[in-house]
């Protein structure tokens, strides 16, 4: 039986998660802003389910809630950093304190939660850590530059922690979806505050994509679920989960784009060197 702390567990990929690990009879700790739901999720599972309000961005509720998680189970055996929020409109249209709030929620909890849980994974020399990008991770789109910040510098922290705390025999992995139902389209998403003239085509288009796609996304979050869980079963857990047939189509076309970008210049980017500079050592695995 696997111990598992999981935020954002009151609605979308967190609340299908925490079902269906408590269903397979697995426990765990649902964290969200909203205590009501988690109470919901945990009421016919007993002592194997432990309901936690948690602001995932308040440093102290963290420590608190790591701290009960440790005191009612004895370890964690897994973080699923799920917790977040999307943002839409154009960069330059959102406030200094609407970019620092969407990259604190999407960025800096999952970080901080993956650091401070590491103590615990690093004396019993074993744990996974799960951090919930996107395929905005990846691929960057008009209009969500700020959500795909948080998510690109979320994907360089968990692939460089990776393989940091392998030899300890902590896993880590990236759960990269495409467009599921979970209300990610929904009222959660940031809107940036500012309206100018120029963009006022692109936040309409933005405005229209979400209004009409919320509730209508092609992905399950329940079936997602399932594969998150047998992923975390298996033996050989990959670095990268990608879900969603829209995922995998979007991060082939842009592989093919950066390709193409990368070999115009390539030559002349090459021909950058020192004569007698000495080959820089390290590898990307």
């Amino acid at each position: 039986m696997k111990i598992w702390f999981i935020t954002g567990a009151s609605s979308g990929f967190g609340k299908a998660l925490a079902e269906l690990v408590l269903a397979r009879g697995d426990s765990a700790v649902l964290t969200a802003r909203r205590l009501e739901p988690l109470q919901a999720i945990a009421a016919a599972h007993g002592g194997r389910a432990l309901a936690l309000q948690l602001d995932v961005t308040d440093a102290a509720a963290r420590k608190q809630a790591l701290q009960a998680a440790i005191e009612r189970f004895g370890r964690l055996d897994v973080l699923a950093n799920i917790a977040g929020a999307g943002a839409y409109g154009a960069l330059e249209e959102f406030t200094s304190a609407q970019i620092r709030a969407n990259l604190e929620l999407n960025f800096f909890a999952a970080a901080e939660l993956s650091r401070e849980v590491l103590p615990q994974m690093r004396a019993q020399r074993s744990g996974h850590i799960l951090n919930l990008t996107s395929i905005a991770g990846l691929v960057a789109f008009p209009g969500n530059g700020l959500y795909c910040a948080s998510k690109f510098a979320l994907e360089g922290f968990t692939e460089a922690l990776h393989h940091e705390v392998k030899p300890f025999g902590i896993r880590v992995t990236l759960i990269e979806p495409g467009a599921f139902r979970t209300g990610f389209a929904g009222s959660a998403a940031m809107q940036a505050a500012a309206g100018i003239a120029d963009y006022a085509a692109l936040d309409a288009g933005l405005a229209e994509y979400f209004a009409t796609q919320d509730g209508r996304q092609t992905g399950d979050p329940a079936k997602a679920a399932h594969v998150i869980i047998d992923m975390v079963a298996s033996a050989a857990a990959p670095v990268r989960l990608m879900l969603g047939e829209d995922a995998y189509q979007l991060w082939e076309g842009a592989v093919a784009s950066r390709n193409r970008d990368l070999a115009r210049w390539r030559t002349r980017g090459e021909d950058t060197a020192f004569p007698d500079g000495i080959r820089n050592p390290v590898q990307a695995l």
